[in-house]
């Protein structure tokens, strides 16, 4: 029997989110609060006996001058991906959205593939015949999801080109980089760091670098070097009331859901992160920094800080987010995967982003309307 997708409240979808170890944060109720220029929606799904076995946010953006929408699950729905059966899970649910009025539905099953250690991505990048991560052997590899990808293309969904978050162009990173923490003492994380990332957290401690947590009055400073990040790294800030809903709704859903860490050194904030924790997933949400004073190593140190923090929490993942999938020393993002594969992190790859087009022409529009733009 197909399952009943009906819309849920907030209590009962964060309920349901804190009986598992974790989901991802952009499928919380309160991630809605934060994507303000979306509309947003709890989805439940629910056996014949009334039995809530999956939910899911949707996010949902209309089209200029109609009342059809492009409906997005970032990292979600929260469903058994590896259920024999996921036509019964998928199905009303692009019939519910349909009838909501969707013309194109993204999604992002929360699922990984593939995994690379430290040591394989850092022979990979050593590696003149490797140019991106992606045609490098794995360090391991889960076929069941390698078999889902086949699955879902049967049933009509492709997968999405990576793209940034930026309009329409909704987009999650395929590549991200994580830490294990499970099992592991914080003697075994620390000697996980690379040689360079161990000088550059003893010579911050040594230079008098201080991290602390902040509050939301820190917002200000945060903001200041996150745009000052903006301008060195290329690419396109965020306003600053996205941090102010961010703070708020999140701290609203749960006190401790999202922190503020500041790298003090003589009396001048030199960087700045954000962080989120949803069960036992810990996520480096947004990072800045000044381009001043950088030998006494502040962003080394406030990872580790953080890092630390996210162990003593019990977190089974310290999550670095997004990394590129190239290998070219030409490429700019080259420096950050050395920075975050330094600090012991697997480089990992989720199954991607889907696409169903509900409504072809409309879908068409869309893929011509973002190439133009």
């Amino acid at each position: 029997m197909s399952l009943t997708v009906r819309p849920i409240g907030r209590a009962e979808h964060l309920a349901f989110v804190d009986r598992l170890p974790s989901v991802s944060h952009l499928q919380l109720p309160s991630w809605g609060d934060v994507k303000s220029d979306w509309q947003a929606e709890s989805l439940g799904w629910f056996e014949a006996d009334g039995r809530l076995v999956g939910v899911g946010l949707v996010l949902l953006r209309p089209l200029p001058g109609l009342k059809r929408y492009l409906a997005y699950l970032p990292e979600g729905p929260v469903i058994d991906w590896e259920a024999a059966g996921l036509e019964r899970w998928l199905e009303p649910m692009l019939a519910r959205l349909k009838s909501r009025g969707a013309f194109s539905v993204k999604m992002g099953p929360p699922v990984v593939a593939r995994r690379w250690s430290p040591e394989a991505v850092k022979a990979a990048i050593a590696d003149p015949g490797a140019h991106r991560l992606g045609d490098v052997e794995p360090t391991s590899y889960d076929q069941g999801a390698l078999d889902l990808a086949d699955r879902l293309r049967a049933m009509g969904w492709r997968r999405s080109e990576a793209g940034a978050e930026d309009g329409f162009a909704a987009g999650q990173p395929r590549y991200v980089c994580q830490v294990p923490l499970a099992g592991r003492s914080l003697e075994d994380v620390q000697g996980g760091l690379n040689q360079q990332w161990r000088r550059n957290v003893k010579k911050a401690d040594k230079a008098g670098v201080k991290i602390v947590r902040g509050g939301r009055e820190d917002l200000p400073v945060f903001y200041r070097l996150y745009t000052e990040t903006a301008e060195r790294d290329r690419f396109i800030p965020r306003p600053p009331a996205y941090f102010q809903r961010m703070w708020s709704a999140l701290g609203a859903e749960h006190p401790d859901r999202m922190r503020l860490y500041l790298a003090h050194h003589d009396g001048e904030v030199l960087a700045a992160a954000t962080m989120l924790i949803v069960g036992g997933h810990v996520w480096y949400s947004y990072g800045a920094s000044t381009s001043r004073r950088r030998e006494v190593q502040p962003n080394n140190a406030m990872q580790w800080r953080m890092m630390c923090d996210a162990h003593e929490l019990g977190a089974h993942v310290y999550d670095f987010r997004g990394i590129t999938d190239t290998l070219e020393e030409s490429n700019h993002l080259l420096g950050l995967l050395r920075f975050k594969v330094g600090a012991g992190g697997e480089a990992v790859e989720y199954v991607g982003e889907w696409d169903f087009p509900l409504n072809r022409l409309l879908h068409k529009a869309l893929d011509v309307y973002m190439a133009r733009r």
